[in-house]
């Protein structure tokens, strides 16, 4: 099995946080599945907090440092004060994997909202009030495929 790892050139605006852990990661030798397991999280989630676009908790930054054996004040220090999300890459994103979910949203994406707005009137999906799980699922003929599920609260528009 290959483990994610962290190319720091090619994301220039991460925190420290996410070289301390991508380092730990790889000296582990452990997947985001196995850290979700001890953190009691979703692996999305997991990679979320290594890459510096969610907030960690206090409980999750003690697990953290007590799995990896990272300084809990540095990691502390390091994890402290609110995430600047979304700058990470550059839009559209040229990695491949990156650039087929934006494809998947520039194809889909109306479509997606006009059944969306059907079913739940005008309104969006929180990204915020969210979760997100990755499966892997083998057809009848060996085949693997992705399936991602996205789950956010819908929020309607309000008139002011």
């Amino acid at each position: 099995m290959s483990l994610a790892s962290l190319d720091v050139l090619q994301h220039p605006s991460l925190p420290q946080s996410s070289i301390t852990l991508f380092e730990a990661k790889a000296k582990k030798k452990v997947s985001f599945e196995e850290i979700s397991k001890e953190l009691g999280r979703d692996e999305v989630a997991i990679a979320a907090l290594f890459y510096g676009q969610a907030r960690a908790s206090a409980e999750d930054i003690k697990k953290l440092s007590d799995y990896f054996g990272i300084d809990h004040a540095t990691l502390e220090t390091q994890m402290a004060g609110f995430p600047d999300r979304g700058k990470s890459i550059e839009m559209p994103p040229r990695e491949p994997l990156i650039y087929r979910l934006y494809e998947i949203v520039q194809n889909y994406g109306y479509a997606y909202k006009a059944v969306l707005n059907e079913k739940f009137g005008d309104g969006i999906m929180s990204a915020i009030s969210f979760s997100t799980h990755v499966e892997k699922e083998i057809d009848k003929d060996g085949a693997a495929w992705a399936k991602i599920t996205l789950r956010g609260k819908w929020l309607p528009y309000t008139r002011f």
